[in-house]
């Protein structure tokens, strides 16, 4: 017969064992599911807004190119980040992640991604945050190294000799280099530091739009056999303007995002530090490119102050948590001037780009590397200088080969006369503005 008073007593202390035990381990596996939430939605959120850059990008080149190319850049924008997504999808994901440590490539493989430890008996964690979101967040990155180059070869370009340039672009080219860096490879493990991609996403993209232009070519009528200029008016400035402003919010989420983590009141106040530092230094940006050219050139020009906004953000995004507000606010501000400076040295040089892309994306992104250590500590300017010059070096060689494989194939550049009836006609057969084309 059962001694009742026993039996209840000892059913009472294993139900007090049971949940003395479970409860810290249930309290665990509470906090990491919720980092886990909160992780893999600051890469949703984050992504998204750096999605919308490429709106950005499209609004800001249909401002700076003549009504006649305006919807070729429509087109080269919404296909070439369509192109990118396939083709980081194929082989760019795992070509970027799939790197020994210390290494130098990754494996050539299709991206799989796997949650399933999430609906297992007991979900596992550990992983941090989706693989979907990462792959997502990833993505949008090389989109915006493509879009860099479309702008600066604008208005004399075929579009599918330069979506074949995009296919090596995001495929290969930009994960094999960010596999250095951010895959855990030799660059990574030689100290070299660059947090949401001064160097990684927009030099890259800016040495790819300078090698471009080199073999591309000016534009009809830009540049005389005296060394004069001939300015190219873009088509709307208002377009322009509202472009910049897309970007300007779109990099909240690529540098934001960059954190990588939300999951703690740290990370909650790493993301707002790196907010805030991103935005003053694009408003340094714009001012330090106003001021300037109010003392060269005897009044503000707005191309000038857009391109100083996203001089200032290039210039912040290598580092934009260990800055002070003062020191965002001096880096930015250097990236502006650099813009303003660049510009026309790269006219003396006959070297064309419409929208100002290379000094903003490759000049500021690489300022913005260099000086990392003036705020990092951890960081050396010795490495940091190698791992410009490696990169540079690899973008460079890389671009050449494809640019000249296109051109010496099926050509890369558009008739004299096409390019004189504008790309909208000779592209597309139609046109952005029909009513008014000049």
């Amino acid at each position: 017969m059962i001694n009742l008073p026993k039996f209840l007593t000892c059913l009472l202390v294993t139900t007090i064992g049971l949940v003395l035990f479970a409860g810290p381990v249930q309290a665990e596996t509470t906090a990491m599911e919720s980092a886990y939430v909160f992780n893999t939605l600051l890469f949703l959120m984050c992504g998204f807004l750096v999605m919308f850059m490429a709106a950005g990008f499209a609004m800001l080149e249909s401002g700076m190119v003549r009504a006649k190319n305006v919807g070729t850049i429509c087109v080269k924008n919404i296909s070439l980040y369509s192109v990118a997504g396939i083709m980081f999808y194929l082989i760019g994901y795992n070509l970027l992640y799939g790197i020994d440590e210390g290494g130098y490539l990754g494996s050539l493989s299709i991206w799989g991604g796997d949650d399933s430890a999430l609906t297992a008996d007991t979900p596992d964690f550990s992983g941090g945050y989706s693989s979907g979101s990462d792959w997502y967040f990833q993505m949008v990155f090389v989109a915006t190294a493509a879009s860099i180059v479309s702008g600066t070869v604008a208005e004399r370009i075929k579009l599918w000799p330069f979506l074949g340039f995009v296919v090596l672009l995001t495929a290969f080219i930009y994960p094999i280099q960010a596999s250095w860096v951010w895959g855990g490879g030799w660059l990574s493990a030689a100290g070299f530091s660059d947090f949401a991609g001064s160097t990684l996403v927009h030099s890259v993209g800016g040495w790819a739009a300078l090698v471009g232009a080199i073999l591309l070519g000016a534009r009809a009528g830009k540049y005389g056999a005296d060394g004069s200029v001939t300015p190219i008016p873009g088509s709307s400035m208002p377009l322009a303007t509202l472009g910049t402003f897309i970007l300007w919010l779109g990099w909240f989420g690529f540098n934001g995002g960059s954190q990588l983590a939300l999951g703690s009141a740290i990370d909650a106040a790493a993301v707002a530090d790196i907010f805030i530092n991103t935005n003053m230094a694009a408003a340094a940006g714009v001012v330090a490119a106003m001021i300037a050219t109010q003392l060269l050139y005897g009044k503000v020009d707005l191309t000038m102050a857009l391109n100083g906004a996203i001089g200032g953000l290039v210039s912040i995004t290598a580092e934009p948590l260990a800055p002070s507000i003062g020191q965002a606010l001096f880096i930015g501000a250097v990236g502006g001037i650099l813009v303003v400076l660049a510009v026309p040295l790269l006219d003396k040089l006959k070297i064309d780009d419409v929208v100002g892309a290379i000094p903003a994306h490759l000049v500021c992104g690489i300022w913005g590397t260099m000086i990392v250590p003036l705020s990092n500590s951890g960081t050396a300017f010795g490495t940091q200088f190698l791992g410009v010059v490696s990169i540079g070096a690899f973008a460079v060689i890389a671009s050449a080969i494809g640019w000249m494989l296109l051109k010496f194939t099926v050509g890369i550049r558009v008739s004299e006369e096409e390019e004189l009836n504008g790309l909208d006609k000779s592209e597309l057969g139609i046109e952005a503005y029909p009513e008014f084309t000049r």
